[in-house]
């Protein structure tokens, strides 16, 4: 864990877009790194799971030898914020996965992959989320997954209008269907260094 004050707040840099969220986590002052190794993740306070293809981030993390410290991390109170794929990833469950994927998991939801369709299919709306302050969130939904069912522990932060989650919280984990770090949408990162901070 880092020493000083100001947390170390990792972002898995194996697939996708963690370029992005580097910038914006530097942006509101924490410092970051790259996390390609399990040897990186006793040296984080925070980790950011990046929008990207769930299959490709499984694989990898397992080929590097993540995966298994990675859950056990997460178990262990590690704050995780997960966007598009990421929230695939900390899911406990999946709909239309294929059956040889597997999830870091930790969050108690069902998430469907692709729930919208495919790249053609994405598209940008506006909703309140009361938890980020009055202003509406601007939200770029790309391929991307949607919260099914949760557990009675999870905190649903947001829905679309048809009732289904697209940003929830549990404990030490966050997640949304959109990608924040797109369009200068900082207040998630912001909520979850509030996080960080709350643990360390």
């Amino acid at each position: 864990m880092a020493g000083n004050t100001t947390p170390v707040v990792g972002v898995l840099a194996l697939q996708g877009d963690f370029r992005e969220h580097l910038a914006v986590l530097a942006g509101l002052g924490a410092r970051t790194r790259a996390v390609r190794r399990s040897t990186e993740l006793s040296e984080i306070d925070g980790l950011v799971i990046p929008g990207g293809e769930s299959t490709v981030i499984d694989k990898l993390s397992r080929a590097f030898g993540l995966a298994a410290p990675l859950r056990d991390a997460i178990a262990s109170g590690l704050p995780v914020y997960g966007t598009c794929a990421g929230l695939i990833m900390l899911a406990d469950r999946l709909i239309d996965a294929p059956a040889s994927q597997q999830t870091f998991g930790g969050l108690d939801v069902t998430v469907r992959r692709n729930a919208f369709g495919t790249q053609t299919d994405s598209f940008e709306t506006d909703f309140a989320i009361p938890e980020l302050g009055a202003e509406s969130v601007h939200a770029v939904f790309i391929r991307a997954p949607v919260v099914e069912q949760s557990g009675d522990a999870v905190e649903v932060l947001a829905r679309i209008p048809d009732g289904r989650a697209v940003a929830v919280r549990q404990r030490n984990l966050l997640g949304t269907s959109f990608h924040p770090e797109m369009n200068d949408e900082s207040r998630f990162h912001e909520l979850f260094l509030r996080m960080v901070a709350a643990r360390r």
